[in-house]
């Protein structure tokens, strides 16, 4: 164990250094370990997929962490990942968008935001606290993904699940990501709405527009189906949530001409809904539109649908009295509790353990130039440092 304290900024830049695009690693889980085994704790990789499949796969391998400072109760776990978005336009950054360089005050680079720079700011907050002497009345643990910008289906949810068959338990857990708008401190996200993806394809039978009974039309059933689907009012929110809402992300026919009905047609819809429904529900609702309309229609209408998350909510409780207390004590704002904005692993943790969410300002997340403060990096680990104390105490 090292008495060395590890700098928040210097740690993001090695961490963004690692062009870890999901579902690579590029060795920024080792640089995560490193420093990790190096406070004390005692760490594991868990790698779930096949080894064998392209990185363009989903069911490619991905590499995870769980690591542990500890073996008593209660375990504060801080979860997130280090696999980052591709970079868009390579020329449109003004550094290497892997350089990890610090510029005008800012540390700029793919997963400066979302999310290396909470990592780092919770590393350091550690290493602070155990270089002065500090040890946690209980456990301090990292629960590390390679896949949440991916499918997010050999990261968290699998990684959970075999800590929890070792007998690992997680009694709290803080999710690193950018919950901030335009300012730190602003937001502390204590639930998440679900999210469920919808890839509607209506196959009909091609022919001439002039010969409309010897052809099947697919366009009409997909957009009355869509209309279905849009014009229902999901519901008005909650006190926890805003209103459920319905996209439609895409049509897609692909007929180039004028005079020949298409033989098929695709849609591709979302759904952000609340604590008002389950996932389960709301793919029978669908299946069901779809079952109306392929009584009368001469084809087939095919729904595929995936819930990738439900909707959950922490309510506010010591936990997340800990995390407000923790911020306005370390730098004079308190954050509100909100639900606002998308997805994210939480929703696999909330069925282990009480979950929120607080980190950097989101504003450049998933941009060119990517970048966050430096003054931000350096007080957000003042905080994490903070929320260790008082849940510890």
């Amino acid at each position: 164990m090292t008495n060395n304290i590890i700098d928040s900024v210097a740690f993001a830049g090695e961490l963004i250094r690692c062009p870890s695009i999901t579902p690579l690693d590029k060795g920024a889980l080792d640089v995560l370990q490193t420093a990790l085994e190096g406070m004390g704790f005692s760490c594991k990789r868990y790698g779930f997929g096949d080894a064998s499949l392209p990185e363009t796969d989903e069911h490619a391998r991905v590499d995870n962490l769980y690591a542990r400072l500890g073996t008593a109760a209660p375990n504060f776990c801080f979860a997130g990942h280090t696999d980052v978005v591709p970079v868009g336009d390579d020329a449109g950054w003004d550094e290497p968008p892997f350089s990890g360089n610090v510029v005008n005050g800012e540390l700029r680079g793919r997963g400066a935001a979302d999310m290396k720079g909470g990592i780092a700011a919770f590393v350091g907050a550690v290493s602070a606290l155990l270089s002065s002497g500090w040890s946690p009345a209980g456990s301090i643990s990292f629960l590390i993904t390679g896949d949440e910008e991916g499918p997010a289906i050999n990261g968290t949810e699998k990684l959970l699940q075999a800590i929890t068959d070792e007998g690992q338990v997680i009694d709290h857990c803080l999710v690193g990501e950018p919950t901030n708008p335009t300012a730190l401190g602003q937001q502390i996200k204590n639930g998440r709405r679900g999210s469920l993806n919808g890839l509607i394809t209506v196959t009909g039978r091609q022919g001439h527009v002039a010969y409309p009974h010897l052809a099947s039309n697919p366009v009409p059933v997909l957009l009355a189906l869509m209309s279905a689907l849009t014009t229902r009012h999901l519901d008005d929110g909650n006190s926890g949530f805003q209103p459920s809402n319905l996209e439609i992300t895409t049509l897609d026919v692909g007929n180039n001409t004028t005079n020949i009905i298409p033989a098929k047609a695709t849609g591709r819809f979302n759904i952000r809904f609340n604590t008002e429904h389950k996932g389960d529900d709301l793919k029978a609702w669908i299946n069901e539109e779809v079952a109306k309309l392929a009584a009368d229609f001469d084809g087939t209408i095919d729904a595929q649908l995936r819930v990738t998350g439900e909707a959950f909510l922490t309510d506010p409780s010591g936990f997340t009295d800990i995390l407000q207390d923790s911020v306005e004590a370390a730098i004079g704002t308190r954050p509100e509790l909100s639900t606002a904005g998308g997805t994210s692993d939480a929703r696999y943790i909330t069925h282990y353990a009480p979950v929120a969410e607080f980190g950097l300002i989101g504003a450049t997340m998933h941009k060119v130039n990517e970048r966050v403060a430096v003054t931000d990096i350096e007080n957000l680990t003042r905080i994490y440092s903070e929320v260790l104390r008082r849940y510890f105490a």
